[in-house]
């Protein structure tokens, strides 16, 4: 009899943990002790079972931060996640491939390799490593060949190629980080379970819906393992901490294809097969086991027997329940020249799902953004007449995020972001109310002083007693005046007498006036989620300023003046991100001058710094708990210097078109 398994781990990293096999592996650790913790990563949607208490990062891992997993620092990492066709191959597998199996299995390690918490990696390798000469014939097999951990390789697909390629840079890993942790690599065979692209769940679908199935190979042998049982196997293998290397896990005792049909036809007494002659050679292959054996005291259990009628029964629940609904797509109004805004926006939806699109939406049908889209849209102006014509086009282009990034359509998308919503779109916006405050700049001030905040006093005349706190004008005493609704820098007069400042307002809409302050001028970087937390927060100096962007900005490592802003920055009552405008004085003074809210010119620094404001803003719009994606600050401080460069790329005609 087995031993129960015990993990001396506490802190595990599934990649890949809502496939067919980190399912069964989730539902596993969810049985042991509560201490244990887990982060499962993948690009699917978070499965409904999955307990609260484990944490769960969507998205393409591809884009996994070494931040992001050294917060969760953990003890073992069990990689899973990959990506696979048929026996055959097409021909668009190729970059596929590339991204979600080579690239992605070499990231993983780099951003975990120097971890100090890791002590276990396993790997989930596969049997098509093995040369496929061993296992191939062009005749019925009598028997099937069992396969040794030292017999000849040559991967027979990309895939396989895959799999031996970070086989290698795990033993490569070894030979400097033996010490720290240890790796184990078992070769998996013919992989099969509830919810499964393989073969057996196709089929089991197929009768399901009454239809015939087609079946080529039918003396083939493979030896059926069901996921449940490699995740049981995987675990006890991470458990084992001695035992390194490559090893197999399988049954160790193949089937052949006709009996997986057989033990269909026990469920299906109607079951219709058509049995196809084909040029493909017989498989006959299973694991030799002897190795597992003598490291393992566990051995897979379940046979085709048991399992077909569980992934009959699951996939009758899944036929009732209603399809996943597939990730909607961004619309970015105002797109304008707003390229790295653009760029920001992608990565983030590329690491949600590689199928959200991102649209570009302008009034000018040459703006210079629209090249950095994967499609762009003249739209109307943003009037309450025109929201029917927006409606439209979002249900018809599969649209369910808009992002404001102009000032002057804030209050449009704040005033309908109630309807958008009811239609199934997102807007970063935040209510009518604060958006209203945050752009008239005396009701922001009124707001501050109110409240008790350290804003600067405005005021629509030169009230010298209100502005400078009860003290009379004098010859040293200066002004700021500016306009009050729109964009601060603009029309700006700064640090002028009296007799000036009088004279500049009347060159001015709607003039106000504040006291000139001599300090150090910077921007906050802040994302506020749906529950009005601020989920992160990043100063930075205003280094070089051009027509009121920062040219050059660095971050502020002030924790102190971090602690100070988090809740000054709660009390706004905003959604999504902001951008704040304050003074620091010599003497220890925070002067606030006015918040945006919304995405700044400069704020990509802030994405880069650790405020993921898109990432969060897609996370919580898909209904996931941001806890998941806590905050995590630069190691140091970080500059950003915004200049021209060129971009050449092949001209899309289609995308042109548009």
């Amino acid at each position: 009899m087995p031993q129960p398994l015990v993990l001396p781990f506490k802190r595990v990293f599934i990649s890949g943990g809502a496939g067919v096999i980190g399912q069964e592996m989730v539902r596993r650790l969810a049985s042991m002790p509560d201490d244990i913790q887990v982060l499962v990563g993948d690009i699917k949607p978070r499965p409904a079972d999955f307990p609260a208490r484990f944490q769960y990062r969507q998205g393409d891992l591809n884009y996994l931060t070494a931040q992001e997993i050294g917060a969760f620092a953990p003890d073992v990492f069990i990689h899973l996640a990959a990506t696979f066709e048929r026996s055959t191959e097409t021909y668009g597998f190729w970059e596929e491939n590339f991204q979600h199996n080579v690239r992605l299995s070499h990231h993983l390690m780099t951003v975990q390799k120097d971890l100090p918490s890791l002590r276990r990696v396993v790997f989930a390798s596969s049997y098509l490593i093995y040369d496929p000469e061993l296992y191939n014939f062009a005749d019925v097999p009598a028997q099937p060949r069992s396969l040794r951990e030292d017999d000849p390789i040559l991967p027979r697909n990309l895939t396989g190629m895959a799999k031996l390629a970070h086989e290698i840079e795990l033993r490569f890993l070894q030979t400097f980080r033996a010490e720290q942790f240890s790796t184990a690599i078992p070769r998996i065979y013919r992989g099969y379970g509830r919810n499964g692209r393989d073969i057996t769940s196709r089929w089991v679908r197929m009768l399901l819906a009454g239809e015939e199935i087609t079946v080529y190979g039918a003396e083939s042998y493979f030896d059926y393992l069901y996921a449940a049982d490699t995740a049981e196997g995987l675990l006890r293998l991470a458990a084992a901490e001695t035992v390194t290397g490559i090893i197999n896990l399988g049954t160790g005792q193949a089937r052949r294809v006709s009996e997986v049909v057989e033990v269909l036809r026990q469920n299906f007494p109607d079951l219709r097969a058509q049995y196809v002659d084909s040029n493909i050679p017989f498989e006959a292959s299973q694991a030799d086991m002897t190795l597992w054996k003598s490291q393992i005291d566990w051995l897979p259990p379940t046979t085709l027997e048991a399992a077909i009628p569980e992934i009959i029964t699951y996939e009758r629940a899944r036929t009732a329940a209603p399809p996943a609904k597939a990730p909607g797509h961004v619309l970015i109004s105002s797109v304008a020249a707003k390229v790295p805004l653009v760029q920001a926006v992608r990565a983030a939806a590329k690491r949600l799902h590689p199928e959200i699109k991102v649209i570009g939406g302008d009034m000018n049908n040459n703006c210079l953004a629209q090249h950095f889209t994967d499609s762009f849209w003249l739209m109307p102006p943003t009037a309450d007449e025109h929201l029917p014509d927006i409606l439209h086009y979002c249900r018809e282009q599969g649209i369910s995020h808009i992002i404001p990034t102009r000032d002057g359509e804030l209050a449009f998308w704040s005033r309908h972001r109630a309807a958008l919503a009811d239609a199934g779109i997102s807007v970063l916006v935040s209510s009518p109310d604060a958006v209203q405050c945050c752009l008239d700049k005396l009701e922001f001030s009124a707001f501050g002083q109110q409240t008790g905040l350290p804003v600067i006093p405005t005021a629509l005349n030169l009230d010298a007693q209100y502005l400078f706190g009860g003290q009379e004008a004098t010859a040293e005493t200066s002004f700021v005046v500016k306009e009050r609704h729109g964009a601060g820098s603009l029309s700006l007069g700064l640090n002028l007498p009296e007799a000036a400042a009088l004279a500049h307002a009347k060159t001015l809409e709607e003039p106000i006036f504040q006291p000139f302050i001599k300090g150090r001028e910077i921007s906050v970087d802040a994302y506020v989620d749906r529950q009005g937390t601020v989920r992160g927060l990043v100063p930075r100096t205003r280094d070089v300023i051009t027509r009121g962007e920062s040219q050059v900005t660095t971050t502020l490592d002030d924790p102190a003046l971090v602690a100070r802003l988090m809740p000054i920055i709660a009390r706004f009552g905003l959604y999504g991100p902001l951008v704040l405008q304050a003074l620091l004085t010599d003497d220890g003074g925070l002067h606030i001058i006015e918040c945006n809210c919304r995405f700044g010119g400069a704020s990509t620094l802030g994405i880069a710094a650790g405020v993921d404001s898109f990432f969060w803003f897609l996370q919580e719009a898909a209904g996931a708990d941001l806890t998941q994606f806590p905050f995590q600050a630069a190691s140091g401080p970080l500059r950003q210097v915004r200049a021209a460069v060129d971009t050449v790329f092949t001209v899309n005609n289609e995308h042109d078109a548009s």
